[in-house]
């Protein structure tokens, strides 16, 4: 399995983001027909013990599983990365030095420095000679980008070579704009496809949050492939909100 390679490979991957600490979860929403996972440790109650559960969940389905990491910070991106996922999504990238040092941060030498220890769960708990090439190779590197200042220096983020996705935070760069929340505002939109269509021209894989079949739709004939189908704690609230609408039907 490489994430990388189907994305690249294939017209779209459908996943959501995960904010309940649960491998439960992961495995209902894994088997429900999705391609990955985004674990959420910026915005849950997610720790590292229950993150490596939730990624073995999702492995065992035979899907894949990435961290959203809270910060560019190395020791939680090491982390991140030794339980066992397939890569990392930065939040709140502006520029490329950022970009660098995240890269310094996931690969190994020579193209990086993360640090190396092979009695991880990613490691397969042994030592292999050719571990640290694999992993260089096979881990996604993603970033949000979700200001003003990301989206001006958006050309010079996608000059980076080893940024694989591009992910548009909408309803931060809505903040940002001076339309809190407003993701369907006329100028928010206009961002928001510009963005696409530079990402996609770059090479680069382009990821969005849909809400519907057409979002969806509109976001694949732009060339978005990481498509992230809101989050589980939304897709259970609405199922449980139907559930009562036929109760008082």
């Amino acid at each position: 399995m490489n994430i990388k390679k189907d994305l690249y490979a294939r017209k779209s991957l459908f996943g959501t983001w995960c904010i309940l600490p649960s491998p439960e979860m992961v495995g209902v929403l894994t088997r429900s027909g999705l391609d990955f996972i985004l674990i959420d440790m910026e915005h849950s109650p997610v720790d590292f013990i229950t993150a490596q559960r939730m990624a073995i969940s999702a492995k065992s389905e035979g899907k894949y599983a990435i961290v959203r990491v809270g910060k560019l910070e190395e020791t939680e991106i090491l982390r991140s990365l030794d339980i066992g996922t397939d890569g990392i999504i930065i939040p709140h990238i502006e520029t490329l030095e950022e970009v660098d040092k995240a890269v310094s941060f996931i690969k190994y030498f020579p193209e990086g420095n993360r640090g190396y220890s092979p009695y991880t769960r990613a490691g397969g708990y042994c030592v292999r000679d050719d571990y640290t090439k694999t992993e260089n190779s096979r881990l996604l590197l993603g970033v949000i980008i979700e200001s003003r200042k990301g989206i001006e220096n958006l050309d010079e983020i996608l000059n980076s070579k080893d940024v694989d996705l591009v992910y548009l935070g909408a309803y931060d760069i809505s903040i940002s704009l001076g339309f809190p929340g407003q993701i369907t505002h006329p100028e928010v939109m206009r961002i928001l496809d510009n963005c696409i269509q530079k990402i996609v021209k770059s090479g680069k894989i382009a990821g969005a949050m849909y809400h519907t079949s057409e979002d969806a739709k509109k976001f694949e004939e732009q060339g978005v492939k990481f498509l992230v189908y809101k989050v589980d704690t939304l897709i259970v609230q609405e199922g449980l909100d139907n559930v009562r609408k036929m109760k008082h039907q």
